[in-house]
């Protein structure tokens, strides 16, 4: 196949984790593939980067395998930077990241690694996707998504994206043959009602340990996360154009 898409994977937690290599397997299906992906776990880094420490690549393929794969030290963002500026030749023809383990729908999508990951690839303007499994066990079976997520990637290499718009993909935890189907859905209003675990170390020193509850504060059954609780796959469209539109006429009436 002379034409076949360059697609580019990543994700969050670390190149080693099942996820990738379920998503490696699908996408070889479809596509030629290159991973560049952390050399360790960076669940929750958000869209950060790396500016003030040096960042390394190791090429952790070799030269006659199939699928090209690179560990870089830096973050999930860092990641499809340096691979758009200095692996790839050309420019993917789709960026997907994941697959996550854990749940990154609703407010979670901000905090997310994974979704960051995706986010950048549709910043430098390669249709991206992030799928992520409500299921934060390392052995969680990957299995029963797989088909859902070739049918998605396949969807958008023939379809693309609307300029400016990256897909946020969750599947619920269900065995094969489960899903009630897939819902393209808004993202639910939530919260997550944080605390901080104070605690001592053993020569009286206080240190803290993030801990808190999901609240869900959406009542609306067109959300990621009523698709999720009823057995659908959630598929939410997501910008990183973070204008919010609606309230320009507002501030327009202030005296500034």
């Amino acid at each position: 196949m002379p034409n076949k898409p360059l697609i580019l994977i990543t994700n969050d937690d670390g190149i080693n984790a099942p996820g990738i290599r379920v998503l490696i397997d699908v996408m070889s299906q479809l596509g030629k593939v290159v991973v560049v992906a952390p050399d360790s776990p960076q669940s929750a880094m958000g869209h950060a980067i790396t500016i003030n420490n040096t960042l390394y690549i190791n090429k952790i393929s070799k030269e006659n395998a199939t699928v090209e794969e690179y560990s870089c030290s830096g973050t999930p963002v860092d990641c499809v930077k340096i691979a758009v500026n200095e692996i790839l030749k050309q420019k993917p023809d789709l960026c997907v990241s994941g697959i996550n383990h854990g749940s990154n729908s609703s407010i979670n999508v901000i905090y997310s690694g994974t979704m960051s990951a995706a986010v950048e690839g549709g910043i430098e303007g390669i249709p991206s996707i992030g799928f992520s499994l409500l299921d934060y066990n390392w052995n969680a079976d990957f299995e029963p998504v797989k088909n859902a997520v070739h049918k998605i990637a396949q969807e958008v290499l023939n379809n693309k994206l609307p300029e400016g718009v990256v897909l946020n993909v969750n599947f619920p935890k269900l065995k094969e043959g489960e899903f009630k189907g897939t819902k393209v859905c808004r993202q639910a209003k939530a919260i997550w009602q944080e605390r901080f675990d104070k605690r001592q170390t053993p020569v009286g020193k206080d240190y803290y340990w993030l801990t808190g509850e999901f609240i869900n504060l959406d009542k609306g059954e067109d959300t990621d996360e009523w698709a999720l609780a009823n057995g659908y796959i959630s598929i939410v469209p997501i910008q990183f154009d973070l204008t919010a539109h609606h309230a320009i006429q507002t501030l327009n009436t202030w005296d500034l």
